[in-house]
């Protein structure tokens, strides 16, 4: 068990020319988001996929969401040389902040624990301590991760959204059925389920009676499984659907997890604070070889209340970032329009079935190619807003070791876009998880983005880094400008993550970012505090022999923190106020 050498990130220079801009670097200052997580052991100290919002109407109040497994049974539970998901318990973690994203706190609740299952005897599942949302047993629900957060104002008793109501948190997220046959809570392997609270000081306080019981809004059946949805509330006070809710999924109909056709984009929407949804489907059913639909979407509002969603598709055999646009508050969309050409990054790893850009037994990178996107809506009145559109993606046209981020915008309701634009990144990057964040006033553009730091490796033996980090650039004219660098987190092995069943590595498939007309709050998960194990690099790479090794025993074989990957963040003051 060899300690990595961690590549260093803390450049101390007061600046680097990177790509012909000026990058400033200093040393680290962000944040643990997933700050309720211990070390060891995996995978209770696995996290990953975080999501942002800022309340709008008071920025000092920040959520976060991620993928979270603190309430996960320990390897060292039953049959040591496995990890599972263990039936019944939640992943959908939250995270509050109170100082506007600088520091986080992540409450503790009352449901389906399995913490105490540390071994060796095999895991029984007893209510216990969770650090996930609130209410899902009780529902006959299981929250299944991908987690999406969004700040809306609440409902007055005159039926009327506004801000001096107060605030409401949306988190929405996969969930699965507790129970199976006639005693499921509904049809089919994965829905969308979407929580509220308003109270988000008592949430954070461990009050789950804060939280509403989770709402299934996708229509379900018994060969649909819903998956990589978006949340987004409309948040701007001048808009005409102002406090109307969106969230956006693919809808996979074959009840094959995620991985069989046909998958249209379907938005769900709520006029009332989300007590109920309406289900649209966006586009169509059909995927062939030369058609896929729109994927891994992202939702926004302008401050007149037209929406827009987005998604990575195929047109004619080419990949193509797309927009939808609705003028109707939902009811009905146009489209699609393709935005720009996109080049997925990565090559085809034999034994996951999925793309990879780090090496053999690497983190899938499916969705690095898809849109992240955002508006400059003038939230919350609505007041100064450009509506200028702001889009990025990792893309891999340039080849392998060779991956760029992409960045395209829009200055008319996405009717023309920008030439795809390359955001300079320190030499060595690799971009495979992209956010744009734009301030309301449409005056500064923020991007965070996961990149590798290392080329492709055609084993397991050698060093791998990942870094997080947050750029600005002002927009002048509409046009990003003079982009520096406002953090860059440590480097850690991605070798120290892992899928539950060990074959690879996991990072889950999104970082997020949320912006104010002062700041930037961003999130992106990180590898600085997991070790690589030994004992799983030579298993990973024995499934690419023809004789492949058994799993190891992990607690056993592995330094404490393997597996030990985390969300950080921080909050970062527009530099050119």
């Amino acid at each position: 068990m060899n300690r990595p050498h961690l590549l260093s990130a803390a450049v101390t220079t007061a600046a680097v020319v990177v790509a012909g801009a000026a990058v400033a670097m200093a040393a680290p200052v962000d944040t643990p988001v997933t700050n309720g997580s211990q070390p060891t052991p995996f995978s209770q100290n696995k996290q990953n996929e975080p999501a942002v919002a800022i309340d709008a109407h008071n920025p000092s109040v920040v959520a976060a969401g991620a993928n979270e497994e603190i309430d996960e049974e320990s390897c060292a539970a039953g049959d040591p040389t496995t990890c599972p998901f263990t039936p019944g318990i939640g992943v959908s973690g939250i995270y509050f902040s109170f100082t506007g994203g600088s520091s986080f706190t992540q409450p503790t609740y009352t449901g389906l624990s399995a913490r105490a299952c540390t071994g060796p005897a095999a895991c029984t599942p007893q209510p216990g301590p969770i650090g996930t949302v609130p209410k899902y047993v009780e529902a006959g629900l299981v929250s299944d991760g991908d987690p999406a957060v969004a700040f809306g104002p609440r409902r007055g008793a005159d039926g009327r959204f506004d801000w001096s109501n107060g605030s409401r948190l949306y988190y929405a997220n996969l969930t699965s059925a507790l129970n199976t046959g006639k005693s499921a809570a509904f049809k089919g392997f994965e829905a969308i389920a979407v929580s509220r609270v308003d109270d988000v000081r008592a949430a954070a306080a461990n009050d789950a009676s804060a939280w509403s019981a989770p709402t299934i809004i996708s229509k379900q059946s018994s060969t649909v499984f819903s998956d990589k949805e978006q949340i987004w509330a409309d948040n701007a006070a001048s808009s005409r659907f102002f406090g109307t809710v969106y969230v956006c999924w693919a809808s996979f109909r074959s009840n094959s997890q995620g991985h069989a056709l046909p998958t249209p984009l379907t938005v769900a929407t709520s006029r009332d604070g989300g007590l109920s949804w309406a289900t649209h489907q966006v586009g169509p059913a059909t995927d062939n070889r030369n058609n896929a639909q729109a994927d891994g979407c992202t939702i926004r509002t302008d401050s007149a209340g037209n929406a827009y969603v987005f998604g990575v598709g195929t047109r004619g055999g080419q990949t193509v970032q797309m927009m939808y646009r609705s003028a109707d508050g939902g009811a009905s969309w146009v489209g699609p329009t393709t935005v720009a050409t996109a080049v997925a990054p990565g090559v085809f790893d034999r034994v996951q079935g999925r793309p990879v850009m780090d090496g053999l037994g690497g983190a899938r990178v499916d969705l690095a190619v898809a849109p992240s996107v955002d508006i400059a809506n003038g939230a919350p009145t609505g007041a100064g807003a450009t509506n200028e559109l702001f889009m990025t993606w990792a893309d891999g046209r340039l080849g392998l070791n060779h991956e760029q981020l992409l960045l395209t915008h829009s200055s008319n309701a996405g009717a023309t876009w920008s030439t795809p634009a390359v955001v300079p990144t320190l030499a060595g990057d690799r971009p495979v998880y992209t956010a744009p964040a734009v301030s309301p006033d449409g005056t500064d553009l923020y991007v965070v983005h996961n990149s590798f730091t290392t080329p492709y490796r055609a084993d397991t033996t050698s060093e791998r880094g990942l870094v997080g980090e947050v750029l600005h650039a002002d927009v002048t004219g509409g046009v990003p400008t003079g982009w520096t660098t406002l953090n860059r987190g440590t480097v850690g092995d991605p070798r120290g993550s892992s899928a539950n069943s060990l074959t690879d590595e996991f990072l889950g498939d999104y970082v997020y970012a949320a912006a104010t007309n002062d700041a930037v709050v961003g999130v992106w998960n990180d590898a600085r505090n997991a070790l690589h194990c030994d004992a799983i690099d030579a298993y990973r790479a024995s499934l690419y022999t023809a004789s492949p090794s058994s799993r190891p025993n992990v607690l056993a074989s592995c330094p404490p923190t393997f597996g030990n990957s985390d969300i950080y963040g921080g909050r970062y003051a527009d530099p050119t106020p």
